[in-house]
């Protein structure tokens, strides 16, 4: 379903309960966005490598390839924002559907209108923090140890090698860097992050804060770059 007008944001929707689809299609087409529509994985992948959509709906229970290898494939040449479509709400499908690079997760039956709120909310990332959230980042490269972020190439070098993050795993690694003597609850981090108007499970942000420290060698006993102040949220480590 596209159009030819054009349009502020290009959004890929895939499901294979059809009906669902186009209900997602309309309430993102009025709000400006231009959709394509897909209701199995192997189209999907050749419509996100065709029309480079800047986010993914993409449900998780397709039948054949699944949501979680769509999102795996799709992660190998597109940074664009997943938000997976779960109807079981079982930890696991959110850890691994996370683990594969989604941005962001909502559970079946949902409303509509809160599903294109979160998606307006993801593009418009990077956005600037407000003043409650965090400082605006230094457009100069931050170091820590070993680490190095590099907020203007949005790099991550560890000992000189590159780390791949995702778009979520960079901004939140980068957020904390730029205020590192600061404690940052998960609703400071998601209003610097996800935006203010997020609404959503705040340890969304646990997990994709667990794959970073994985990414980075980091342990939950050593915690060199990543660290847990209990009770309270996150705070960067020195890497010493």
């Amino acid at each position: 379903m596209d159009t030819s007008t054009p349009a502020a944001h290009r959004a890929l929707v895939v499901d294979d309960e059809e009906p669902l689809a186009r209900l997602v299609a309309g309430y993102l087409e009025r709000e400006g966005f231009a959709v394509d529509l897909a209701f199995d994985g192997h189209s999907a992948i050749r419509l996100a490598l065709e029309r480079s959509p800047e986010v993914i709906v993409l449900d998780l229970g397709l039948p054949g390839m699944d949501g979680i290898e769509v999102c795996r494939r799709v992660r190998t040449f597109s940074d664009a924002y997943v938000v997976m479509l779960t109807a079981r709400t079982e930890e696991i499908d959110t850890l691994i559907g996370l683990s594969v690079g989604a941005d962001d997760y909502v559970t079946k039956p949902f409303r509509p209108r809160e599903l294109v709120a979160r998606i307006t909310a993801l593009l418009r990332r990077p956005r600037r923090a407000s003043p409650t959230a965090v400082p605006a980042l230094e457009p100069v490269a931050m170091t820590f140890g070993p680490l190095t972020i590099d907020p203007v190439g949005r790099e991550i070098h560890l000992d000189g090698e590159p780390v791949a993050l995702t778009r979520t795993e960079f901004d939140l690694l980068a957020t904390l860097g730029s205020a590192p003597q600061r404690v940052f609850s998960r609703r400071a981090l998601i209003a610097a992050v996800w935006g203010d108007e997020w609404v959503g499970d705040e340890h969304l942000v646990d997990v994709h804060l667990l794959h970073v420290r994985r990414k980075l060698s980091d342990t939950a006993t050593e915690q060199r770059f990543v660290r847990t102040v209990r009770g309270v949220g996150y705070r960067m480590g020195t890497g010493g």
